[in-house]
Parts: C-alpha cells; sequence; structure tokens
C-alpha cells in the first residue's frame, strides 16, 4: 500500500484528488491538510510514501514545505501539484528535491502515475514540465560547450569540427593538408582543454555547439 498525505488549501480541490486516488487499490490518503505546516507535522506523525503538496498554501506555502521535508524526512518523496507551471517554481521544486510536478489541469491518470512512480524512487513531471525542462537543459548544454569550444584556437575548432564528423586523423589530414602527426597532436590539445576523455565526447561537444565541418 502507498500512503499518501495530501496538502492544498481547497478542501473541493482535496476531495477531488482524493477520489482520484481512491481509484488505484493500492494508494490510501492517510492525512489531509489545508497549509504546508500541517502537511509537515503530518509528514512526522504519519511517514508516509508519498507527500502531495500544492504551491500556494497559507501559513506555509508548498515551496518552502518541501524544503522543510527534504530536511526532517529527507527519505519521503514530495510531489508537487498545482495549477502554476512558472518555470520558477518548476526549478525551485526539482532543485529543492521534489520528485514530481504536477498540474492540476492535467490527464487524472498522470496523479497516479506520478505517485507510483515517487514511492518507487523515480521522478516524473508533467509532459507539459518535462519538454520545457528538457529544453532548458538543451540550452544549457548548449551555451556550456560553445563556451568550451570558444578556448580551442581556429585551427583546432577545425579538427574537432572533423572528428564531430567522423573522420579519422589520416582523414583529417588529408581534407586540411597537414601532418597526420599534426592532427594528432591537435586531437590531443583538443580532448584536454574540452575535459574530454575520448574523441566520442569531443565529437558530443561539437555536436551540442553546433559546430559543424565547414563552420
Amino acid at each position: 500500500m502507498i500512503r499518501v498525505v495530501l496538502a492544498d488549501d481547497e478542501s473541493m480541490v482535496r476531495a477531488g484528488v482524493r477520489a482520484i486516488l481512491a481509484t488505484d487499490a493500492e494508494i490510501e490518503v492517510v492525512a489531509e491538510c489545508g497549509d504546508g505546516r500541517a502537511a509537515v507535522e503530518a509528514v512526522r506523525a504519519h511517514r508516509p510514501d508519498v507527500v502531495l503538496l500544492d504551491i500556494r498554501m497559507p501559513v506555509l506555502d508548498g515551496l518552502a514545505a518541501n524544503a522543510e521535508l527534504r530536511k526532517v524526512a529527507p527519505e519521503i518523496p514530495v510531489v508537487v501539484l498545482t495549477t502554476f507551471d512558472e518555470d520558477a517554481y518548476v526549478a525551485r521544486a526539482l532543485s529543492d528535491g521534489a520528485k514530481g510536478f504536477l498540474l492540476k489541469a492535467a490527464d487524472p491518470r498522470e496523479l497516479i502515475i506520478g505517485v507510483r512512480a515517487a514511492a518507487e524512487g523515480a521522478a516524473y513531471l508533467s509532459p507539459r514540465i518535462a519538454g520545457r525542462v528538457i529544453g532548458e537543459l538543451r540550452l544549457h548544454e548548449a551555451h556550456t560547450a560553445r563556451s568550451r569550444v570558444a578556448a580551442l584556437t581556429p585551427r583546432e575548432r577545425e579538427v574537432l569540427a572533423l572528428v564531430g564528423a567522423g573522420l579519422s586523423n589520416h582523414a583529417i589530414a588529408r581534407r586540411l593538408g597537414l601532418v597526420e602527426g599534426t592532427v594528432k597532436a591537435h586531437v590531443s590539445t583538443i580532448l584536454a582543454r574540452l575535459g574530454a576523455e575520448n574523441r566520442v565526447q569531443a565529437a558530443i561537444t561539437a555536436y551540442e555547439a553546433g559546430l559543424t565541418a565547414g563552420s
């Protein structure tokens, strides 16, 4: 049985969530709360398997309650269930250790999936949120990769682009009119400057930076 503490300041919302969870015979709501402080106390008292927290609640909001629960009960996963999907809320909830972020407007089945995932130690984000998080991660990776590539000389960037295209040292030497030993030296320098362990990692950096042969 997956035991859940549910916190939301609207009684009708709590009733609706409880009804959805009740459709799964293996999920049980062991406590309901109308504010974040009561949620923290309920978790102390019941030691549930999952905590469902709304964000905007009186006394202590859901984000602050999540942060406090990471200190007093870090082993108990928190899933944020809210109407609000602002990036700042998502970022803070996840950085403070929440295992899930669900939107109240989502398909009710997502609630069951999210609770089960959290109980099993996995993370779950509403697809709308997941798409944005993945997009932000890609932007961050691209920015990081471009910063690393910017530290290379123009010739090293040429070599890296060709490494990214899958060319061997011999083929790169022929393409650029260099001695193969010179290309090998360039590749070694590139790996060191990028912090890459091998050509595959260097090629991934080239891809993330948008570096292509001829660019």
